[in-house]
Order: C-alpha cells, then sequence, then structure tokens
C-alpha cells in the first residue's frame, strides 16, 4: 500500500505475516527514536508470535520504506465497541527516524492507515501525545480534534 498524497519520497506499506524482518526492523527505529532500548529490544518476541501478531488483521503495522530502510513506522490496533457495531483505531506508536523528519512521512503514515480504518468500519483513529512533546502535538492538531484527557497506567496485579 503506497500513502496517498505521500511526498516524502517513502513507500508506505501495511507489513504482513511475511514480514517478520521488517517488523524488526521497525522495533529497532521506536527503540531509537523514543529512546527505550529496553522496552523495545531487551526481550525480542520470537519469529512465530510476530508472525501470529502481524496475521492479526485487528494489528496494524505500517512502515515508510526508502529501499529496504525502514524510516518511518506506525503501529496500531483496532478497537472493537460493545455499545454500537464500530470500532477505533488507537495508534500506539509512530515514529521518524532523525534524519526524515518533517518530510511528510508521519503524515504519509496516518494517511496510509485512514483506508484501512475505513475498511474496518471504524469512526475514529485516535493517539496520544506527551504535553511537551512539541512536534507530535502540532502534527496531531493539524490533522484532528484535540482532546485534553488524562492517562493513567493500571498494573494487573493486585
Amino acid at each position: 500500500m503506497t500513502a496517498a498524497g505521500n511526498h516524502s519520497g517513502a513507500a508506505v506499506i501495511r507489513i504482513g505475516p511475511d514480514g517478520v524482518a521488517t517488523m524488526r526492523a521497525v522495533n529497532a527505529l521506536f527503540a531509537e527514536v523514543f529512546d527505550d532500548l529496553q522496552s523495545y529490544a531487551g526481550l525480542p518476541p520470537s519469529d512465530d508470535y510476530l508472525t501470529d501478531l502481524l496475521a492479526d488483521p485487528r494489528f496494524i503495522a505500517l512502515a515508510a520504506l526508502e529501499g529496504d530502510r525502514v524510516v518511518g513506522a506506525l503501529a496500531a490496533y483496532e478497537l472493537r465497541k460493545f455499545e454500537q457495531q464500530r470500532s477505533e483505531i488507537y495508534i500506539y506508536d509512530l515514529a521518524v527516524a532523525a534524519d526524515r523528519r518533517r518530510q511528510g512521512i508521519a503524515t504519509a503514515l496516518i494517511d496510509a492507515l485512514r483506508p484501512v480504518a475505513i475498511a474496518a468500519g471504524a469512526w475514529v483513529i485516535y493517539v496520544q501525545a506527551d504535553l511537551e512533546d512539541e512536534p507530535a502535538v502540532a502534527l496531531y492538531t493539524r490533522l484532528g480534534a484535540r482532546e485534553d484527557v488524562l492517562h493513567f497506567d493500571i498494573a494487573p496485579r493486585a
């Protein structure tokens, strides 16, 4: 899949179950951009796990490629709703390589997500951003409506 209106020069693809190596490159990009090697590379999942995850239509992994290099990536989840027969798409991670920022790659990734969301029957795509992450806040403000909410992490153990 190539993003419509993509002027970045990068080809945007959806990573399928045969894209384990690309997904590993996506994880490496996330580790670098978010400066979080422990989360993204500390305990890498097995090939079987990634193959299964990438085969799940409710997990959406997009990569912006320049040749074989991953220069941007997006990971999202389709959340099926109970109150109506519809879904929401949650962008969990979005990153662009430092040397390729401000060239339309993040927008191209989100634009490539839109038809996936429509096909899933989603009524909204949403994303969280840290207030101090000014470039992300500016991008998402340009693309959507801002809601100020609080986020809480609740441990699964008692």
